[in-house]
């Protein structure tokens, strides 16, 4: 039970600090040309960046948001803390299998 609950907190928290980088980034975001649902980013594709997870092959509506996204703007804003719970190969990879790869030499946080 308190591994549950450790993992399940866990969860909560990388979901929370995403959410609030993001939201706040998202007010931020939108007077630099940022666009997107980055709200749909948070909901849909965090579950295929985390560092505690796998990596797996994301979701037909995660693509469908990765699609609609920035991704160049949005990287301006991923900050350490925000690396420090999700993966950003695990990044790379999601977008490459939405068809949004990374251009080669791009920075996205701080790689």
């Amino acid at each position: 039970m308190a591994i549950w609950m450790s993992i399940n907190f866990k969860m909560v928290l990388v979901a929370f600090v995403m959410a609030e980088i993001l939201i706040s980034g998202h007010h931020v975001a939108l007077g630099q040309g940022c666009q997107g649902d980055l709200q749909g980013l948070i909901t849909q594709c965090a579950r295929y960046v985390q560092r505690v997870r796998p990596q797996q092959e994301p979701s037909q509506e995660c693509c469908s948001v990765i699609k609609s996204v920035n991704i160049p703007c949005v990287c301006k804003f991923i900050t350490r803390e925000i690396e420090a719970v999700i993966d950003m190969a695990k990044v790379a990879h999601v977008a490459a299998s939405c068809g949004k790869p990374l251009d080669h030499g791009m920075k996205c946080g701080s790689k």
